[in-house]
């Protein structure tokens, strides 16, 4: 498939696309070698970026780099892109694993706190009847060591997923796709962050009224601010006047 275009947001390279387009293009990695991976992007995580190379460069390196916060949908109608539409982790996990059934697309979960991998698994089996979740694993709060990668290695090998969705904070979660991507035998790699938390149950959604006006961090910030005050107070109205200097032509933000 030819991939989609691309606005440049901070200097990160946002691909244009629509949920559904998302969807699509996860499944025709079906039965691939490895083909990359794919990144949700909100706001904080490219404000984030701005000063940490590593994460924009998993960024502008990955096979999909989404608009996952309505801020970016935004962003791209005002670049042209009027067919953009947010793609939300965790609607796009819903969307795949919904759509997956039909062709037998396998699922691996990886990440969350202990047994919440396992949870989300139990949970999207009883949604979604004939899903193939072929293995979970949870790594510690630190990157694999070489022994632990290697075991992922083995459980992946033995499972052979299509898809393995990633379930870690940003930036641990693009800095571990990005790394190692072309080491699992998967054919993507999908970093959903909260989506883990959301769909096990071990978390509210905020509704969708809210996620359409773009307020959805109201609600998480009411559930959780002694770990989001910083996100949501400080990076993101960050983001919004690092934006608007770039529309206005006053700060550049190369792609790199």
């Amino acid at each position: 498939m030819t991939p989609p275009a691309r606005f440049n947001v901070l200097g990160t390279g946002v691909h244009a696309l629509s949920l559904d387009d998302a969807c699509a293009r996860v499944l025709a990695c079906r039965t691939q070698p490895p083909q990359g991976y794919v990144g949700c992007a909100t706001a904080y995580n490219l404000n984030a970026a701005r000063s940490d190379p590593a994460l924009r460069a998993a960024y502008n390196r990955a096979l999909l780099t989404t608009p996952d916060g309505m801020p970016l949908v935004w962003l791209g109608r005002w670049h042209g892109h009027r067919h953009i539409t947010r793609v939300y982790g965790p609607d796009l996990l819903l969307a795949v694993c919904d759509a997956g059934r039909a062709v037998g697309l396998k699922h691996f979960f990886y990440g969350g706190k202990p047994g919440v991998a396992e949870q989300l698994r139990t949970q999207l089996t009883a949604r979604f009847p004939g899903l193939s979740g072929v293995g979970t694993f949870t790594p510690p709060f630190r990157p694999l060591n070489a022994t632990e990668f290697a075991e992922l290695q083995t459980e992946i090998a033995r499972a052979r997923p299509d898809v393995i969705w990633v379930g870690l904070s940003t930036p641990k979660q693009e800095q571990f796709m990005a790394e190692a991507w072309s080491k699992l035998d998967a054919s993507v790699l999908i970093g959903v962050g909260a989506a883990f938390d959301f769909h096990s149950g071990n978390l509210p959604q905020a509704p969708r009224w809210l996620q359409r006006g773009g307020l959805e961090w109201l609600f998480r910030f009411a559930h959780e601010p002694r770990r989001l005050w910083r996100r949501y107070l400080v990076h993101n109205p960050l983001f919004v006047l690092r934006s608007l200097a770039q529309l206005c032509g006053l700060c550049r933000y190369p792609l790199n």
